[in-house]
């Protein structure tokens, strides 16, 4: 008997926690603080990627209007080491969760400027590469994930319009070579690409908007 009342006033206990479950209560995520992401931002970041997300290094990816789950999956990865990167590593270690969050929602919210291709007989071989692929070697269209216009797929795939074609062609053959491995996709497909086709892709991604 003293196990039975036991069990049933557990039982009542724990029903509101059950009920409100089930009611679609479970505690939520705080919304990201835009302004700390800012803060943030200006003092950790804006040194490499410019003020507003938009660098001006060509050596540094613009961030600007990037999807924000993509920016907390590398800055997650970069603090783990799951992506190789000394530099970033230190930066992203001094980081929280809700400090990512909060940058990477900051950023979203600024827009991306636009970028141009360079080299005319390169963004030829590059729009071909991007559009459609190249199919006797198995190699997929670019535009399949990132979208015909770079703007990539929220969550998924990380938007590419109009980034420095300098900081593409690195993270290609970085993956190419195997040392950043966060993406078997990635890795796949450049594994299948040469310098001039990643040269000619990267220099069409730059100018696409």
């Amino acid at each position: 008997m003293k196990l039975l009342a036991y069990l049933l006033t557990a039982a009542a206990l724990a029903a509101p926690v059950f009920s409100a479950f089930a009611a679609g209560d479970a505690p939520k995520a705080a919304k990201p603080d835009l302004v700390k992401g800012e803060a943030t931002f200006t003092a950790v970041c804006a040194a490499c990627h410019n003020a507003d997300g938009n660098s001006s290094i060509a050596a540094n990816p613009k961030l600007a209007q990037q999807h924000p789950e993509y920016l907390v999956k590398q800055l997650q990865e970069f603090k783990s080491g799951k992506r190789n990167n000394a530099i970033m590593k230190g930066f992203a270690s001094a980081l929280s969760d809700d400090d990512m969050r909060n940058v990477a929602y900051w950023l979203t919210s600024k827009p991306a400027k636009a970028g141009f291709a360079k080299d005319k007989d390169l963004v030829a071989m590059g729009e071909r590469i991007y559009r459609g692929g190249i199919a006797d070697r198995q190699i997929a269209a670019c535009a399949g994930c990132h979208s015909p216009n770079g703007a990539g797929i929220p969550a998924q795939y990380p938007r590419l319009s109009g980034q420095h074609a300098d900081y593409t062609v690195a993270q290609l053959n970085t993956f190419r070579d195997g040392t950043r491995a966060n993406s078997i996709q990635m890795t796949q497909v450049a594994a299948k690409l040469n310098d001039k086709e990643i040269k000619a892709v990267a220099d069409y991604i730059a100018g696409l908007r």
